[in-house]
């Protein structure tokens, strides 16, 4: 049964029409990419996410009791810039931040990650890749010393970045699999051009960055591994688009205004993280599958934690189809329509968010489902557990409880309470590191 599943999972999406995946040839060495993440993401889905979500809880737990000392303003009162000694108030934070040796010890960022994306360990293992050139003049044989030439070499690499500079990419950003691209230390601004796409890979980790304005381009020959260039159509304007990957970590990028959205996580993606984000000023936020007729989506298996949610946001917090997406310890302190969407019956467990709502008394609902009778979205599973409403913020529940599966004791622990969000998302967005100082 497993191997008639697969079979059939791997035939639909190679199938999957290619104006569609962005590609206006698709060849043998793509046909073999998709091939191979898929049989990847298949094997990264993970058949009882309630452990996932368990494990992950218990490390929150962890984290607070260790930082209840932390201030307990509101998440409107910060508009301060912190000044204090370090302080790491979220499990993934904990796991790295506030040692004054991060910038010789880079690769213990990859041990950090958790939930649904917790083995994306990146370049780990690989050289350290310096960008020294902000160029992308380039697009099939980009210059050594570009952060495009370095996202195309083969096997794992570790990306950092000399100086603080500002990249306008040509066309997308075509990452392959095992690589990190991390900016601490730098101020480094992905702006005014197109975004960063990861498709048909594995293992990557992208941490530390702003980007800002991102725009739709034309396409056209697009190198995306050492040996290959890609003809690719029109890109849709995302900030940061996952296409039929897995085992990805995007941690403390600060996201605003892009020409549609600013992470989408689409076509059969699975085991991914989306944590310590701050994202400001956009209409469709966070799309996780793009289509009612993909059901390949239902491998989807998403982390959504300690991001904050701010200024100028419109929906899509995420929205979501099919799949199982866990939304944690979230602040959600501006919306102007909805923040929690979806349709197409996908699983989503929101725990310890805060959700302040608009004063907009038609927008106080948390929740928005498209494309379905209230006979027919009352059986998918939408749980709210420990979260803060405020601000006459409410969140519509369906469907059964999702009851977490028996294994070891001790190991099922509740979510911190929404009135913590705050303190963990505190420190959301790129992190303005310096090398020998506490980050």
């Amino acid at each position: 049964m497993e191997r008639m599943t697969f079979t059939f999972l791997v035939a639909f999406a190679i199938t999957i029409p290619c104006l569609e995946a962005g590609i206006a040839f698709f060849d043998d060495y793509l046909k073999k990419q998709a091939d191979v993440a898929h049989k990847i993401a298949l094997y990264s889905y993970v058949p009882n996410p309630e452990n996932v979500t368990a494990e992950l809880n218990q490390q929150v737990k962890g984290a607070m009791m260790a930082r209840e000392k932390v201030s307990n303003s509101t998440r409107r009162g910060l508009t301060q810039k912190y000044r204090g000694p370090c302080l790491a108030t979220n499990p993934i934070d904990r796991c790295w931040r506030c040692r004054k040796n991060w910038a010789k010890n880079r690769f213990k960022l990859a041990k950090c990650s958790k939930g649904f994306g917790r083995r994306a360990v990146g370049g780990l293992g690989g050289k350290i890749y310096v960008v020294t050139d902000a160029s992308d003049n380039d697009l099939v044989n980009p210059r050594p010393g570009t952060l495009r030439y370095g996202v195309v070499q083969k096997g794992p690499l570790w990306i950092i970045f000399k100086h603080g500079m500002v990249i306008r990419l040509q066309q997308e950003l075509l990452i392959s699999s095992n690589k990190t691209i991390d900016g601490r230390g730098a101020n480094v601004v992905i702006m005014d051009g197109a975004g960063i796409t990861m498709q048909y890979v594995n293992n990557v980790i992208v941490h530390g960055i702003r980007i800002k304005n991102i725009k739709s381009k034309n396409g056209g020959l697009i190198r995306d591994g050492a040996d290959h260039i890609s003809l690719r159509t029109r890109s849709d304007g995302d900030a940061i688009s996952v296409f039929a990957s897995s085992n990805i970590w995007i941690d403390h990028i600060s996201l605003s205004q892009a020409e549609d959205g600013l992470i989408d996580v689409i076509y059969g993606s699975t085991a991914v993280t989306i944590s310590n984000c701050h994202l400001t000023k956009h209409n469709d936020v966070m799309l996780f599958g793009a289509n009612d007729q993909h059901t390949l989506d239902k491998i989807m298996q998403i982390t959504v934690a300690f991001n904050h949610f701010g200024r100028g946001l419109v929906q899509r917090m995420p929205r979501c189809r099919f799949g199982f997406v866990h939304v944690l310890n979230n602040d959600y302190t501006h919306w102007l329509m909805y923040a929690i969407g979806g349709s197409a019956a996908p699983t989503i467990l929101s725990q310890g968010n805060r959700f302040i709502a608009p004063h907009n008394k038609a927008a106080k609902e948390v929740t928005h489902r498209d494309y379905a009778t209230p006979e027919q979205w009352s059986k998918w599973q939408w749980r709210s557990e420990k979260d803060l409403f405020m601000n006459g913020a409410k969140f519509i529940q369906s469907g059964p409880p999702i009851r977490k599966l028996p294994f070891r004791k001790g190991f099922l622990m509740k979510p911190r309470p929404g009135h913590q969000a705050y303190r963990l998302t505190r420190f959301s967005g790129a992190l303005n590191c310096k090398v020998g100082v506490p980050c």
